[in-house]
């Protein structure tokens, strides 16, 4: 089981244990219009997608890893690498934390640090890129804080409440690192 150690928190691959925390926030609606969700999963949908969770970047192109406080050895968010494209040396990169008690708290700054060390260590990707509605202040201050600059303007790229909003396109490099 792979496991990246943060200060007080770790990443860990996915597990069967996880399908209830995967349940709820796939069909958490508040978060369908960052993940191009439109209609509920299935427990049965989620549990084929644990199954194959452990895949090879390679072949399903996208990485999620559970992010887990230390002392409650809980899942608290996810990290992911998405749209994993090996030739052109780049991945999408994106987090979420489950709780108002568990933001705010540096959680996703070590998850996403932990995620561009294994991203350019280990799979060779040469840049990172994360794509944040312009609405989303809390993610674009902290992907800026560490180090992602913003690249340009997807004029109303998303539907969301029967209306547009424009997506924030933001890169990060590996000689920045």
């Amino acid at each position: 089981m792979m496991t990246l150690q943060g200060k007080d928190m770790y990443l860990r691959a996915l597990e069967p244990s996880d399908l209830e925390v995967l349940y709820l926030l796939e069909n958490d609606e508040a978060v369908w219009e960052v993940s191009n969700t439109a209609a509920p999963y299935s427990k049965y949908v989620l549990k084929q997608y644990l199954e194959n969770a452990l895949r090879d970047i390679y072949e399903v192109k996208q990485l999620r890893l559970v992010i887990c406080a230390s002392e409650e050895k809980q899942a608290i968010g996810f990290v992911d690498l998405f749209d994993f494209d090996p030739k052109h040396g780049r991945a999408g990169i994106g987090v979420v934390i489950f709780s108002e008690k568990h933001r705010q708290k540096g959680f996703a700054t070590q998850a996403i640090h932990l995620l561009i060390n294994y991203a350019f260590t280990h799979l060779g990707v040469h840049q990172l890129f994360a794509n944040i509605t312009e609405d989303n202040s809390a993610s674009i201050d902290l992907f800026e804080k560490l180090g992602f600059k913003k690249q340009g303007i997807k004029i109303d790229w998303i539907r969301a409440a029967g209306d547009f909003k424009n997506e924030l396109f933001y890169q990060y490099f590996h000689e920045q690192h």
